[in-house]
C-alpha cells in the first residue's frame, strides 16, 4: 500500500510538471508527440496559411523600423517578467487632451506561448494609434517562474503592467487583449476592482476554468483519468505552486465583470470548445459582443476571416471607448 501511495504521489507530481513547467515538458519523450498532435488538431486550410503568412511577413517588415523597448517588473514572489513596449507613433488626428494618445492595448500570449505569438496584434493595433505592451507571461518566454499560472497568477501578474501603464499615463484608455489562456487572464481580472481606466477587453479562443481544461488534456495527452488525478493535482500543486486550479475560473469572473467585453472562438476549435466562449458570453454581466468565425481552429480566427475579424474588434473599441469619453 505505501508502494502504491508513493507511486501515485510522484505519477501526480511528474503530471504537474509535464502540464505546468515548460522546461520539464521539453524533455518528455510525449511533449514532441502532444505537439504534433496539436498542430495535426489544427486546420489546415489554404486561406488560413496564406493570412498567416502574410501577417507573419507584414510583422516582420513593421519591426524593422518599429521604435520599441524591452521593460521588466518584479512580481510580490520575485519573479522577473519581461515585455516589449511598442509606442504609438502618434498623429494630430489620434492626440488625446493635452496632445497625447492615450489608447493603450496590453496583449496577452496562450499557454506555453510567448510574446513575438503576439506581435501581428500589436502591428495591427500600432496601425489604429495604440500604445502596445506584449508581456511574457510567468514561467514562459522570457519571463520567470516556477509553474505556469494557467490565468491565475497571471491575472494577479498583469496588474503590473497596468501599474505601469498608468505611470506613463494617468489618462490611458486601455484595452485588456488576450488569446486563449491569454484570455482567460484577461476574463479573470475582469473579476477584480480594476481601475477605471481599463475600457474593454477582447477575448479570442478562452476556457471556462483552468480545473476543466487541465481535466481534458491529462485525458488527451496522457489517456488517464481525470479523476481522481485532476483534485490531487490541485493539491499538489498548492504545495508546489502556492495556487489552486480551481481558483482559475474565468466563468466566475464575468459574472461580476463591469468591463466590456467582445467574445470570439472559432468554430472548428479542437483544444478549447467553442462551447466555452457561449457560455462566458451567457455568464458575463459587463456590456458584451460574441463573434463565432466559421471555419477557424484554435488561434486562428484572425487568420480565417482577418476582415471580420478586425473589423469586429475595430468596430466595439471604437464604440466602447467613445461611450468612455462619454461619461
Amino acid at each position: 500500500m505505501c508502494l502504491l501511495l508513493i507511486f501515485y504521489i510522484l505519477l501526480v507530481n511528474v503530471l504537474v510538471s509535464a502540464a505546468l513547467v515548460p522546461s520539464f515538458m521539453e524533455k518528455l519523450e510525449a511533449f514532441e508527440r502532444i505537439t504534433e498532435e496539436s498542430y495535426a488538431a489544427q486546420v489546415q486550410t489554404s486561406d488560413i496559411k496564406g493570412n498567416r503568412q502574410l501577417a507573419l511577413n507584414e510583422t516582420k517588415e513593421w519591426l524593422k523600423t518599429a521604435e520599441h523597448q524591452k521593460l521588466s517588473v518584479e512580481t510580490n514572489d520575485g519573479y522577473r517578467l519581461i515585455a516589449e513596449e511598442f509606442p504609438a507613433e502618434e498623429t494630430d488626428s489620434e492626440k488625446g487632451v493635452g496632445g497625447k494618445n492615450h489608447k493603450w492595448v496590453l496583449l496577452l500570449h496562450g499557454y506555453t506561448g510567448w510574446k513575438e505569438e503576439m506581435y501581428p496584434f500589436a502591428y495591427w493595433y500600432h496601425k489604429q494609434g495604440y500604445h502596445a505592451l506584449v508581456p511574457d507571461l510567468r514561467c514562459q518566454g522570457e519571463s520567470q517562474g516556477d509553474f505556469i499560472g494557467m490565468g491565475w497568477t497571471d491575472h494577479f501578474d498583469c496588474m503590473l503592467w497596468i501599474d505601469y501603464i498608468l505611470s506613463q499615463d494617468e489618462e490611458a484608455q486601455i484595452v485588456i487583449h488576450g488569446q486563449s489562456m491569454g484570455a482567460a487572464t484577461a476574463l479573470m481580472m475582469t473579476g477584480e476592482e480594476l481601475p477605471g481606466q481599463i475600457q474593454a477587453v477582447v477575448s479570442d479562443s478562452a476556457y471556462t476554468d483552468a480545473y476543466s481544461m487541465f481535466g481534458e488534456k491529462i485525458k488527451d495527452w496522457f489517456g488517464l483519468p481525470a479523476f481522481p488525478l485532476v483534485d490531487s493535482a490541485c493539491l499538489m500543486l498548492r504545495l508546489r505552486g502556492g495556487y489552486n486550479l480551481k481558483d482559475a475560473s474565468a466563468l466566475e469572473a464575468v459574472q461580476k465583470s463591469e468591463t466590456p467585453t467582445l467574445f470570439i472562438h472559432g468554430d472548428s476549435d479542437a483544444m478549447i470548445s467553442v462551447q466555452m466562449s457561449r457560455e462566458l458570453y451567457e455568464a458575463a454581466a459587463c456590456e458584451k459582443e460574441l463573434l463565432i468565425v466559421e471555419g477557424a481552429g484554435h488561434g486562428q480566427t484572425q487568420e480565417k476571416d482577418p476582415d471580420t475579424y478586425y473589423n469586429t474588434i475595430r468596430n466595439f473599441l471604437n464604440k466602447t471607448l467613445e461611450n468612455a469619453d462619454r461619461l
